[in-house]
């Protein structure tokens, strides 16, 4: 009896976390990564939309709906899983929905920046131990194996007063779950990698770089940061076994 209870338990947790909940209303803009209705109660709601999604071939501006979707996480935007279309637009709706709220376009853009599996980015920031200004590019590829993995590797190059350096870093990183302030949503994260440095150190008044000169020293970092609006980030990294690489590098980035 002790087990089918227990059964009946998991059961019943299973059911809630998959329970779906449903919303009425008329298509302000869709796209293939986003949907935002306007309610029956003239409030917007914005849904992610992925190719899981079962929806009609076209949807425009106007048309009357029904979205079955579930929560992602906490305080997230909720994934669509099905949207029915309930009437086409006339003329009326159409025009009456094209007119978006300046905030709900903004969190739209966001969450569009969010979705994108692949993006590139920059970023410059300062190395410490040996003091170093730093520029560099980056890729973000993902989610992998997870919706909050993500790929990052980046090639970062350092100059100082002594050292020069250039870096690959193949670091992955993982999102922390998300938290709104002040009307915007942020997310902490952490990662891990290895580091693939090259450095040349000289003590010489008006050196000039030579590549030949540079040598080979593999480091592994860890790190954390906190995604900011519109794809910015700060992010803060230690490297170990790395030296004569800096041991702390200061770093502000942005994603496009």
């Amino acid at each position: 009896m002790r087990w089918l209870c227990a059964v009946l338990f998991v059961c019943t947790l299973s059911a809630v976390a998959v329970a779906q909940d449903s919303t009425a209303g008329t298509v302000v803009s869709s796209n293939s990564e986003t949907l935002v209705v306007k309610t029956t109660s003239n409030q917007y709601r914005l849904f992610l939309v992925n190719p899981n999604t079962v929806k009609p071939q076209a949807l425009t501006s106007g048309d009357h709906v029904r979205v079955d979707w579930t929560e992602r996480e906490a305080g997230g935007t909720p994934m669509a899983n099905t949207i029915t279309l309930e009437a086409p637009a006339s003329q009326a709706t159409a025009t009456q929905a094209a007119a978006v709220p300046q905030k709900v376009q903004n969190v739209e853009t966001q969450v569009k920046h969010q979705v994108r599996r692949w993006r590139l980015g920059g970023r410059v920031g300062v190395g410490l131990d040996p003091e170093l200004l730093m520029f560099g590019v980056h890729s973000q590829i993902g989610p992998i194996f997870n919706r909050n993995v993500l790929f990052r590797p980046n090639a970062e190059f350092d100059w100082g007063e002594v050292t020069d350096m250039i870096a690959v870093n193949l670091e992955a990183i993982y999102r922390l779950p998300a938290v709104a302030a002040r009307g915007q949503t942020r997310r902490l994260y952490v990662g891990a990698g290895p580091a693939l440095n090259f450095i040349h150190q000289s003590f010489q008044q008006g050196r000039s770089i030579n590549f030949g000169n540079f040598t080979y020293s593999t480091g592994f970092n860890i790190l954390g940061g906190l995604m900011l609006h519109r794809g910015t980030f700060v992010e803060l990294k230690t490297s170990l076994y790395s030296r004569p690489a800096p041991v702390l590098h200061l770093i502000f980035g942005k994603n496009w």
